[in-house]
């Protein structure tokens, strides 16, 4: 119980924040196949569960992105959870990044794998013949190779179900462990506002010139926790970011608000980008995707001059940072 205990300690520490409940289950939710964390789609990380076995893009190549599902793991384990996605490119390039990034900063830390989404799995082994470890299998993998402490980070945007799933998954295994502690989510504190604030605005300054509209889509979601984006557009605002707007996909502020609020301006050009970890299947179609009703047709259709960045947050520096500083946090909790 003592395991467990450091495990749920974590957990209350974090909901009792500002900002309570992320990732609950939306229009997009599958059925749990064997992770112990429902398959749906997360609030912010920017893929869509019902991977399409007849999409017809490219992705990128599988082969350069280090799944990370050795062996030979040692004492000290830094698992990191995320969503995942089945866009190979852009998941070496955030989900990836961030996990190098972690392994450099923690080398008496093995860095490993694991995605809560087991439809992206299956997909991503079926089309490319690469299998990602689910939560069950990455927890299984620390226990036969006997991990002593386990620190559990999450690439999440923020607290919720699908955390609290991930919280009741790893308790199922705690007594396997020594220790088992959890880092944040990105977005767990009025300082993690300010230093992704600070990340985009930086990220997007050359666009800056005022004539241009620097939109970012999230994902949204029908639970409380999908005040982080008007929080996000609260703090845009009130630090004198008039130009910068925060939509969703699935709830409120809506493509619609945005456009509103666009068009309420005196812009010609309209900047794209997805407030959500990975650029997966939300940002390439349902943002700059060339049908009907995505924000890039939208945008154009009223009149503007359209720009889409396909980068998830994870290809930010300073958003990997938050996740190293959450990581650390965690890892100090281990002595006390």
């Amino acid at each position: 119980m003592k395991k467990l205990t450091a495990v749920l300690l974590a957990l209350s520490v974090t909901v009792t924040m500002l900002l309570a409940g992320c990732g609950s289950k939306t229009d997009n939710e599958t059925t749990d196949t064997g992770s112990g964390v429902a398959s749906t789609t997360a609030a912010g990380s920017g893929e869509v569960a019902d991977a399409d076995d007849e999409e017809n893009y490219d992705t990128g190549d599988a082969s350069l992105d280090d799944i990370r599902n050795q062996d030979d793991i040692g004492d000290n384990e830094l698992l990191v959870l995320s969503f995942g996605t089945s866009f190979n490119d852009s998941r070496r390039l955030t989900i990836g990044a961030i996990e190098n990034d972690l392994d450099n900063a923690f080398p008496d830390f093995s860095v490993r794998r694991g995605f809560t989404a087991n439809i992206i799995i299956d997909h991503v082994q079926k089309r490319d013949g690469i299998l990602i470890d689910d939560v069950d299998a990455a927890l299984k993998r620390a226990v036969d190779n006997e991990v002593k402490n386990l620190v559990i980070q999450p690439t999440h945007l923020m607290h919720g179900l699908e955390y609290d799933e991930l919280v009741e998954a790893v308790g199922g295994y705690a007594d396997a462990f020594d220790k088992v502690v959890f880092g944040e989510p990105l977005l767990s504190s009025n300082d993690d506002f300010a230093r992704v604030e600070k990340a985009i605005t930086d990220w997007t300054a050359e666009y800056d010139d005022g004539e241009t509209a620097i939109c970012f889509m999230g994902h949204g979601t029908e639970a409380e926790s999908n005040e982080v984006y008007q929080k996000m557009q609260d703090l845009l605002t009130a630090d004198g970011y008039d130009n910068y707007y925060v939509g969703t996909v699935e709830a409120t502020p809506s493509l619609d608000d945005v456009l509103a609020k666009v068009q309420a301006g005196n812009y010609k050009r309209v900047i794209l980008e997805p407030l959500m970890v990975v650029a997966g299947d939300h940002a390439n179609n349902d943002m700059a995707g060339d049908e009907e009703g995505s924000w890039k047709t939208t945008f154009e259709d009223a009149g503007y001059e359209v720009e889409c960045l396909l980068r998830g947050l994870g290809e930010n520096e300073a958003i990997r940072q938050i996740y190293i500083d959450h990581a650390q946090a965690a890892i100090d909790s281990l002595n006390q």
